[in-house]
């Protein structure tokens, strides 16, 4: 049976070949995988700068640089794990209803075969379509949401669909349990007073930056983890969670933010968590000349499959 894996950085040069994640085989099989890197290459919903599109381009370029081992974790994950590049699905420039028709069609055949997408946007307007393709397949499920912004106002010049607005309408179509979902790391100016009580009136648990540096990583791990207790996650990851210093190249950076370690401490504190899918948003490599966006991106991303090497390896899934 093809179990699918990269390239050996030792018997290949990292700079050599087609530009995949991690140099894992481009196929749209769907036979014996695990999980799938899946680009979606839409900034139709980008508020103010734009050329999100590139993300994934960009990701997969800095990838190459990453390596088969985790010692942090202290696993192997293609030991484990059967992953794919699944190259991009369809979207449309331009019109971002139609885009995420698309989207979710696409989509839901990759998820329904049972195999867990790490989706690489993209602005973050892409994730409520993923969200109704995973619903399909898996009911409402659980959100970890990393982002300085919640994402949750109503609408944005009096229209429905922007990268503002996501997770109001995942959670106005039933597509999240939002007693078990979270919110992690808002921060920066507002629109209003009342803006931050916009997802605790809708019920989501919220983190700002300022509690968890208060809390410090651990405890906000564990609340995070609590949180989500006994259900299915998908994990949503907006790279301007991250301090701009470490992550300049997005679309709306916020100061005051996370650096690149503290960062990665977060996402592998997911350990053991029954995930479902996830999506990394809002990489703009326009503003990122010297790719350590990107790089950072891809190194999430790589923990991300981590996570699920270790669920494989302990039959969560």
């Amino acid at each position: 049976m093809t179990k699918y894996k990269p390239v050996d950085p030792i018997k290949s040069p990292r700079f050599s070949g087609i530009r995949t994640f991690m140099r894992l085989p481009h196929t749209q099989k769907l036979e014996n995988v695990d999980f799938a890197i899946i680009g979606v290459p839409s900034d139709a919903g980008a508020s103010f700068r734009t050329g999100q599109r590139e993300g994934p381009s960009a990701i997969r370029r800095t990838s190459a640089l990453l390596r088969h081992h985790n010692p942090i974790l202290k696993i192997s994950p293609f030991e484990y794990l059967s992953g794919i590049d699944y190259g991009d699905l369809p979207v449309v420039p331009g019109y971002i209803e139609e885009g995420y028709k698309r989207i979710e069609e696409s989509l839901f055949p990759i998820v329904d075969n049972g195999i867990i997408p790490i989706l690489l946007g993209g602005d973050h307007a892409i994730s409520l379509p993923e969200l109704r393709a995973i619903a399909k397949k898996h009911g409402p499920v659980s959100l970890i949401h990393f982002d300085s912004h919640s994402d949750t106002i109503d609408e944005y010049f009096g229209m429905p669909y922007n990268h503002g607005t996501p997770f109001s309408r995942a959670i106005e179509e039933k597509l999240l349990l939002v007693d078990s979902s979270i919110q992690v790391g808002l921060r920066g100016s507002v629109y209003s007073s009342e803006h931050l009580e916009i997802p605790r009136k809708l019920g989501l648990e919220v983190l700002t930056t300022s509690d968890i540096k208060g809390m410090g990583l651990e405890e906000t791990i564990n609340a995070i983890k609590e949180r989500v207790e006994g259900t299915k996650v998908f994990v949503s990851f907006d790279i301007d969670f991250v301090d701009p210093a470490y992550a300049p190249g997005t679309g709306t950076p916020e100061v005051g933010g996370f650096n690149s370690t503290e960062t990665l401490k977060l996402v592998r504190g997911l350990e053991g968590l029954n995930f479902v899918g996830f999506d990394l948003v809002e990489v703009l490599p326009s503003f990122d000349p010297s790719e350590i966006t990107s790089l950072l991106a891809s190194n999430i991303i790589y923990e991300f499959i981590s996570l699920l090497s270790i669920n494989k390896r302990d039959g969560i899934f």
